[in-house]
């Protein structure tokens, strides 16, 4: 175990950084009145390629067009958090959140910070930060849309009451959510897409193209079960292979590419309180990402932002 951890933390370490000399700061754009330097998006590209060291593969300045993306809708949650006075200066930290992020990595939080410090990214507590930030966001869209969730419980006792004790199927899956602007065609962009997965793979491109927050993750979701994946998305996935994706799967206004990167079966005993808890909380989870897409998208429309 511990071998394996040493050889995470050189494998990050290995990769060359985005650098640039102090003397050559400027302006790369402003979010409002808020100022935007060439140091603070090559930050930002630094901790996308420890979140996501596929990146690696595109070059530079693609790596920075995501960072700059990633740049300004933080920036945008952030003052979007302010204009409603949540309470920025809550001193209590999710820390199954942090740790969760970390295990999403495979390292330590000591490796965490040696890992940044190498890259001439964040500090620790900047990284902290940066994740309160999308708890004070997730805060926010309950407050205004959780009200707004309905959930058919009757549906949901229906599906676990055809349950039984046996091999339950869980995908390890991978997403692409993108949405199609007007005057878009969307056989196009979907071939586009797809073309762009075949040359610099899947995780690149979700960090490209996907409007969902597990964009910076390389489109990473982890291990879902087949109950908790409705009819339409088990259709689209359940023949899959280890490491083929389904074709488009339209979700609201958005549309979802979903890669199959591994399947496995965990023999399961039916506690039905506990399915319909656990299914109560992912069917919430995943309608409130929704309105949070939609609340974003329509917030940004708000802000004025200049390229320079």
């Amino acid at each position: 175990m511990l071998l394996k951890k040493i050889f995470v933390f050189l494998l990050f370490i290995s990769f060359g950084n985005i650098t640039v000399a102090n003397e050559n700061v400027y302006i790369v754009l402003t979010v409002d009145d808020q100022i935007i330097t060439n140091v603070d998006i090559e930050k930002e590209a630094n901790y996308l390629l420890i979140l996501n060291p596929n990146l690696t593969k595109l070059e530079k300045n693609k790596i920075l067009e995501i960072a700059k993306k990633n740049f300004i809708n933080e920036n945008i949650k952030k003052k979007e958090i302010k204009k409603f006075f949540l309470d920025e200066k809550k001193e209590s930290f999710d820390k199954e959140l942090f740790e969760n992020f970390l295990k999403k990595l495979g390292i330590n939080e000591f490796q965490l910070e040696q890992i940044l410090y190498q890259r001439k990214s964040y500090l620790l507590n900047e990284v902290k930060e940066k994740l309160k930030t999308e708890i004070f966001w997730n805060d926010l869209i309950y407050l205004k849309f959780n009200n707004q969730v309905r959930i058919d419980e009757k549906k949901l006792l229906e599906k676990i009451n055809n349950l039984k004790n046996a091999e339950r199927k869980e995908y390890l899956l991978s997403e692409i959510i993108f949405e199609k602007k007007i005057d878009q065609n969307l056989n196009e962009l979907k071939t586009k897409i797809q073309n762009s997965i075949s040359e610099i793979g899947f995780g690149n491109t979700a960090n490209i193209y996907s409007i969902s927050e597990t964009a910076k993750f390389g489109g990473n979701i982890g291990w879902i079960s087949e109950n908790n994946l409705s009819k339409l998305i088990n259709e689209k996935i359940k023949n899959k292979n280890k490491n083929e994706y389904s074709d488009l799967i339209q979700i609201g206004n958005n549309y979802m590419i979903l890669l199959v990167e591994d399947t496995r079966y965990t023999r399961i005993e039916i506690n039905k309180d506990v399915e319909l808890k656990k299914m109560i909380e992912f069917e919430r989870n995943k309608l409130l990402n929704q309105f949070s897409k939609l609340y974003f998208n329509k917030t940004k429309m708000n802000y004025s932002i200049n390229e320079n």
